[in-house]
């Protein structure tokens, strides 16, 4: 793999560990009796970080208000390093996050784990998101304007 291709799948898997339920995560990764031998580098720790937005796409930047996150960093016993940042206060999660960073800079671990946690909360997500679509569209009203035919 190139380090594009990297980098993308890491941001990719990264992704979906932040959108995934902490109870979900742990019972998946217990699942695949991996257990690696880590220290804390920093963390559990809850921050905030700044949202940004524009209106209209093409609008001047500005600050819509304030999120929490939880960050952490883990040092394996064979050296490498894992960092995870999500939304909220779940340090649990965060942790596991970070390891499952860690550990992935083993190319076989990445693919294994990708395989069977990351593949399988990725199809949990998508369901979720297409039920919560689909009783969004249930709801959805049609405004339009009628052309009273004056000049």
């Amino acid at each position: 793999m190139t380090t594009a291709e990297t980098i993308a799948a890491r941001k990719d898997r990264m992704g979906v560990l932040a959108r995934s339920t902490n109870a979900r995560l742990q019972e998946r990764w217990s699942v695949l009796g991996i257990d690696p031998d880590y220290g804390l580098l920093r963390g559990p720790e809850f921050g905030l970080v700044m949202l940004r937005g524009r209106i209209g796409g093409t609008g001047e930047a500005f600050n819509i208000g304030e999120a929490t996150v939880t960050r952490a960093s883990v040092k394996l016993e064979d050296g490498a390093v894992g960092h995870a940042m999500m939304l909220g206060r779940e340090p649990a999660k965060a942790e596991l996050s970070a390891v499952i960073d860690a550990v992935c800079h083993d190319a076989g671990m990445a693919a294994r784990i990708d395989q069977d946690l990351i593949e399988s909360i990725r199809l949990e997500l998508q369901a979720s998101d297409e039920t919560r679509r689909s009783q969004t569209a249930a709801t959805r009203v049609d405004f339009f304007t009628m052309v009273r035919g004056e000049d």
